[in-house]
């Protein structure tokens, strides 16, 4: 609902999934409910995210968390793991680039560089075999 718009919607009609009407989230008319993938592109693109992980920190954790979440179980656990693993990661960085003032930091940040591929590897060989992974060293962001 938009500022000045009456509510239930342009046209005075109720909108399902609203207050009082539990059919759901509604999308805009063109659009459909995403479909469900198949176990075998779950574990791709979950596999990818991990992977993605590596070499952009963020932005594929965030990308595929966003745009996928809705098409599996399985494909919601492993983005949301890695978006976790990610946040906490940049989190360090920050702190380890900041200790580079004590010089603790130059030691602390190719560990961290290390920590993220070999977790991320892992990751990404459980999620291509189809089982669930859970990173060490997460805070847990992005409860289920």
């Amino acid at each position: 609902m938009s500022y000045g718009q009456q509510p239930g919607g342009p046209y005075g009609q109720q909108q399902p999934g609203g207050p009082g009407n539990p059919q759901g989230p509604q999308y805009p008319a063109g659009y459909t409910q995403p479909q469900p993938m198949s176990p075998e592109d779950q574990r791709l693109w979950a596999t990818l995210t991990h992977v993605g992980g590596i070499f952009s920190s963020l932005v594929v954790p965030v990308i595929a968390y966003l745009v996928l979440r809705d098409r599996g179980q399985f494909i919601r656990e492993h983005t949301r793991q890695a978006l976790n693993f990610h946040i906490t990661m940049a989190i360090a960085g920050v702190v380890c680039s900041v200790l580079t003032i004590v010089l603790i930091g130059f030691v602390l940040l190719p560990v961290l560089g290390v920590l993220v591929i070999i977790f991320a590897v892992i990751a990404a060989i459980a999620a291509n075999r189809g089982d669930f992974y859970h990173y060490p060293l997460t805070i847990e962001f992005i409860k289920q």
